[in-house]
């Protein structure tokens, strides 16, 4: 009935829909197996995608060939970059996106893939035969033969959802848990844990008073996540913002000895950075309001997400809570928030490819890692379907270093440091910024996704090589051109700038904190004339290549240093016992997680600047 698959990929959430295309993009047969065919690419959650550190994420997708930032830019409603006040290491782009239009277009895009195939069941365990994963069975008990299964169960393995003192198994309002794959891993040697997440009632927008709330809108030009040439964002929809007050915090604490947040029910780990309302109220009691964004589902629906609002309370407390913030008075619920319990396996069972260490070609990919976030489990899935390929014929595998990207550092801190409450990724977690910029993760990974011969790349590299001659040439145009004190001292004075008193490079006064490139243009016509035929997103990279030079230049040091390390490789089978000058831990870890080079093992938490001298003795280094 079923030909062997390449890789079988069971999920079909943001994980699983990247594993699938990048895993057929490589050349790979791939099967998409899925419980449920309507709710691919499901934005389960809040109808968003990127932000603060997440929003460089799906830039990397997309310049890797993945397809999450294409999806985005065809289907959102609203552009907003980030921390635009700071640093350009910290600008994030966010989108807020029509959730129906959302997975209609990732299904279409799946469908569309000639190497894509799809089957509605649940999948109840994986074949493995001689600790090699070799396919899934699913619940009608049919054997789907692979050469390669990736797991993206999101919060579907044991799922149980918590709603005041009801409990009910499912892995999303309305859908059913998946069972028998969290135990057949128990016996095949896994450790796993339970985790925690949750989200806010769902309200109709007929029935709230706008005018009574802030509004949000877009970027005036809204920008877009994908390198390629995806359309500009029209008509865009605003948010809102609403405040709880110390009466919703009152009505909110009746319900507190109902809450399974507080009396033992649940017992998996909540995300930290995306607390529910209640674990809000009670950790900062003397806060008397809380910001709440009011977002909307899509363009053709009046369903709104709360955003800020997640509870677990009795839909009747909510309900009520609800009702006393300032413009939801006649607020209708179209159902309530909820928090689910699901498993999760702690991410240090991995290789740094994705791959586990006990089952070969088996990989995990999401929140099944525990992490918690679209973009964070998009680019699991895409890594794990590109190692997948790779595996199976027997190729080293694709990793990102820390240096290369934030895909690289969350999946170098899962496997080396691993998580006991769902992982979010922030822009505090990476140690090179600077270099890890949104706006250049085309030139920092397209070349690479080229090197892996992921199809469809070719467009994509000539534009990047076309972005970087032209901020060279931008860049050899300031700093080759001069400007007089006459030309310039009327704008430098508007600006609070020092005049000048005599010629100068245009790059010198590039430099000024508050002087920028668009202002220039608008005041020198020769600026305005050079610069007419570059796109902005060209221009903005010769800006920041040129006024951050400094930071750019010494984190590019830090990198080259760190790398020496990243070069020295250590073998799987190496006896970290013979060496008794390793401390006891570092042994136990070593042995266990079996770093691929220096570098990784001297990230692994418990092991020492000392424990790492050692091993480069050992290595003659």
């Amino acid at each position: 009935m079923f030909p062997i698959y390449d890789v079988i990929v069971v999920g079909g959430g943001h994980s699983g829909c990247e594993a699938a295309i990048a895993a057929a993009n490589m050349g790979s047969k791939v099967m998409l197996a899925t419980m449920n065919m309507q709710t691919i690419a499901q934005m389960s959650c809040n109808p968003a995608m990127g932000g603060v550190a997440k929003g460089q994420i799906v830039r990397e997708i997309d310049a890797l060939g993945g397809y999450s930032g294409i999806v985005t830019d065809h289907t959102m409603v609203q552009f907003r970059m980030l921390n635009k006040s700071k640093g350009p290491a910290m600008w994030s782009p966010r989108a807020q996106s029509d959730r129906m239009l959302f997975a209609r277009k990732w299904r279409n895009l799946l469908e569309a893939h000639p190497n894509v195939d799809f089957w509605q069941e649940m999948v109840t365990g994986i074949v493995v035969k001689d600790n090699r994963a070799v396919g899934v069975r699913t619940g009608m008990g049919l054997e789907i033969p692979a050469k390669a299964v990736i797991l993206t169960n999101g919060t579907f393995l044991n799922g149980l959802i918590h709603i005041g003192e009801k409990q009910f198994g499912g892995g999303r309002a309305g859908e059913r848990a998946a069972k028998g794959i969290t135990e057949q891993l128990l016996e095949l040697g896994f450790e796993s844990g339970r985790m925690k997440t949750g989200t806010p009632p769902r309200i109709d927008g007929r029935s709230l008073d706008w005018d009574r709330m802030e509004i949000q809108p877009g970027d005036e030009q809204p920008g877009k996540f994908s390198y390629t040439d995806t359309p500009i964002l029209q008509n865009q929809i605003p948010c809102h913002i609403a405040y709880t007050s110390k009466e919703v915090h009152d009505i909110l604490k009746t319900g507190f000895d109902r809450s399974p947040m507080f009396n033992g029910r649940i017992r998996g780990q909540g995300p930290r950075y995306c607390p529910s309302i209640e674990d809000k109220i009670d950790r900062f009691a003397q806060r008397d309001r809380h910001q709440l964004f009011v977002e909307p589902e899509g363009r053709d629906t009046c369903e709104i997400y709360v955003n800020g609002f997640s509870s677990s309370l009795p839909e009747d407390v909510q309900y009520k809570a609800l009702r006393k913030i300032s413009g939801f008075e006649n607020a209708k619920m179209f159902r309530p928030g909820y928090a689910i319990e699901y498993d999760y396996f702690p991410p240090t069972q991995l290789k740094i490819s994705l791959e586990t260490r006990l089952v070969k070609n088996l990989f995990f990919a999401g929140q099944i890692n525990g992490t918690t976030g679209y973009e964070e489990a998009a680019c699991q899935g895409m890594i794990a379907g590109i190692n997948a390929h790779l595996g199976i014929h027997e190729e080293e595998p694709l990793v990102l270093k820390r240096s290369e990207a934030y895909i690289g550092v969350l999946i170098d801190d899962l496997v080396n440091k691993g998580t006991k409450e769902p992982y979010r990724m922030f822009t505090s977690r990476a140690e090179y910024r600077i270099l890890l910029r949104q706006d250049n993760a085309d030139i920092r990974l397209t070349p690479l996704a080229q090197q892996l011969g992921v199809k469809g790349i070719e467009d994509r590299l000539a534009k990047v090589e076309s972005k970087i001659e032209a901020a060279k040439a931008i860049e050899k145009f300031f700093r080759n051109t001069s400007v007089s004190p006459d030309q310039l001292n009327a704008y430098l004075e508007k600006y609070g700038s020092a005049p000048l008193k005599q010629k100068v490079k245009l790059h010198g006064v590039l430099l000024r904190p508050q002087i920028d490139i668009e202002s220039l243009s608008k005041v020198l016509p020769e600026v305005e004339q050079f610069l007419g035929s570059y796109p902005k997103e060209f221009i903005d990279l010769a800006e920041i290549n040129m006024k951050y030079e400094g930071y750019i230049k010494k984190e590019q040091e830090m990198v080259e240093k760190m790398n020496r390390l990243e070069e020295v490789r250590l073998h799987d089978n190496f006896d970290y016992h013979q060496l008794v000058s390793l401390s006891a831990e570092a042994r136990e870890k070593l042995t266990t997680l079996k770093p691929r080079t220096i570098g990784q093992a001297s990230r692994i938490s418990g092991i020492s600047p000392a424990d790492i001298s050692v091993l480069l003795v050992h290595m003659g280094r």
